[in-house]
C-alpha cells in the first residue's frame, strides 16, 4: 500500500487531481484511515489510474469515464470525442487560413475585415427591378417605402432596420443593375401591384463591412470573393448589400457604411 504522495510520485498524477478523482467517485482510495484520513493505495490502483489518464488525455470528461469504467461499451463515447476532435480540427484550419488571408492582405484591401454571421428568418416587402446605376437607389428607394407605407399605413419596419438590396446578376456591376429591393418588416401583408411579401430563409454569409461612396464598393466586393475562394468556401447565392448609414443622415458620403453580405458554404 502506498500513501497518496508515494502514489503520486509512481503516477505522475497529482495529488490535487488524486484527491478530486477521490471526491467525484472516479478513482477512490484502497483504504482511508479513519484516525488520519490518510489515504492508501494499491498497485491494482496504478494501472486503473493509468486507464484513467489514458481516457483524459484524449479529452473525455469524469463522467464519462465513470460510464466506461462501470462497463459501459466505450467505442459510443469514443466516437463521439473523435467527431468533437474533427470539427476542432476544421474550426483550427479555418481560423489558420483567416490569419493568412489578414497577413497577406494588400494595401487596397487593408481596411477590410471578413466575418461569417448567421442571417435569421425575415419577413420582407421586395420589388425586383432594373436600374441604371447606384445613383438611382436615392429616388428610387424612397419612392418605393412611401408606396408602401401608403398602402398599409400600419406597416412596421423591423427592430433593427434591415434594408438590403439583392443582386440578382450574381456579380459586382456599374449600371443596368437587375435587383431587388428588400426592407424587413413585423409580419407579412397581401401583395399589391409589383410589391411581395414573402419570408427570406436563414442563411449563413461572409459579410464586409464598406465605409464610403458606393463607387468604392468594387474593392469590397474584390476582397469578398477572395476571401471566399481562399478560406475553401462558395458562394451559395446572390450577394446582398445591407445599407446602414447613408444620404439619408450622413451628409458626407465617406461616413457612409454599407455591409455586404455573401450567403456561403463550405466547398
Amino acid at each position: 500500500m502506498f500513501r497518496i504522495g508515494e502514489f503520486s510520485k509512481m503516477s505522475k498524477t497529482t495529488i490535487k487531481t488524486l484527491r478530486h478523482y477521490d471526491e467525484t467517485g472516479l478513482l477512490k482510495p484502497e483504504k482511508t484511515d479513519v484516525f488520519t484520513s490518510y489515504r492508501f493505495y494499491s498497485t491494482n490502483q496504478l494501472v486503473k489510474l493509468h486507464q484513467i489518464q489514458a481516457f483524459r488525455q484524449v479529452g473525455l470528461s469524469i463522467d464519462e469515464i465513470k460510464l466506461i469504467l462501470s462497463g459501459y461499451d466505450a467505442t459510443g463515447i469514443l466516437q463521439k470525442r473523435k467527431a468533437e476532435l474533427i470539427d476542432e480540427l476544421a474550426h483550427g484550419t479555418s481560423q489558420l487560413s483567416r490569419i493568412e488571408f489578414i497577413l497577406q492582405g494588400d494595401v487596397k484591401t487593408m481596411n477590410y475585415v471578413a466575418t461569417i454571421k448567421d442571417l435569421q428568418e425575415c419577413t420582407v416587402y421586395s420589388k425586383k427591378m432594373t436600374v441604371p446605376n447606384y445613383h438611382a437607389y436615392f429616388e428610387l428607394v424612397p419612392q418605393i417605402g412611401e408606396r408602401v407605407t401608403r398602402k398599409y399605413p400600419d406597416l412596421k419596419c423591423a427592430t433593427p432596420g434591415y434594408c438590403f438590396i439583392v443582386y440578382l446578376d450574381g456579380e459586382y456591376k456599374e449600371s443596368d443593375l437587375n435587383i431587388e429591393l428588400c426592407e424587413a418588416v413585423d409580419k407579412m401583408w397581401p401583395d399589391f401591384d409589383d410589391i411581395t411579401f414573402k419570408n427570406m430563409a436563414p442563411v449563413t454569409v461572409v459579410s464586409i463591412l464598406h465605409k464610403g461612396s458606393y463607387a468604392e464598393l468594387s474593392q469590397a466586393y474584390a476582397f469578398a470573393f477572395r476571401w471566399i475562394e481562399d478560406n475553401g468556401y462558395v458562394a451559395a447565392d446572390n450577394p446582398r448589400e445591407s445599407y446602414i448609414d447613408g444620404i439619408w443622415n450622413k451628409e458626407d458620403e465617406k461616413e457612409w457604411l454599407t455591409e455586404l453580405q455573401i450567403p456561403i458554404v463550405k466547398k
